[in-house]
């Protein structure tokens, strides 16, 4: 059996680079089981791509957007059923 599992890839734009949202999904992952990344993009947005159980991710992703929404103008979700890929979640450059 092979490790299927639920993914979103989500873009956050509008004031959300300088101002700890990194370090701030980094502690909501912390409550959900999640594994992935967060990183600042050139353009200015924030990447965040969350794996795990549907319900979970969808948890993450709604208290990330919940718990940061005075600096998110807009968020762009994508979600896939893929291979594992990550064994934490992690801050990337």
């Amino acid at each position: 059996m092979s490790d299927t599992v639920f993914a979103a890839d989500v873009h956050f734009s509008g004031h959300v680079q300088g101002v700890g949202f990194r370090y701030s999904t980094l502690q909501v992952a912390k409550e959900f089981a999640v594994v992935g990344e967060v990183k600042n993009l050139a353009d200015g947005r924030v990447y965040v791509r969350a794996e795990g159980e549907r319900k979970e991710v969808e948890g993450f992703v709604e208290e990330v957007q919940r718990t940061l929404r005075s600096y998110i103008r807009d968020t762009e979700v994508k979600t896939e059923t893929c291979q594992a890929n990550y064994r934490g979640f992690t801050i990337t450059r």
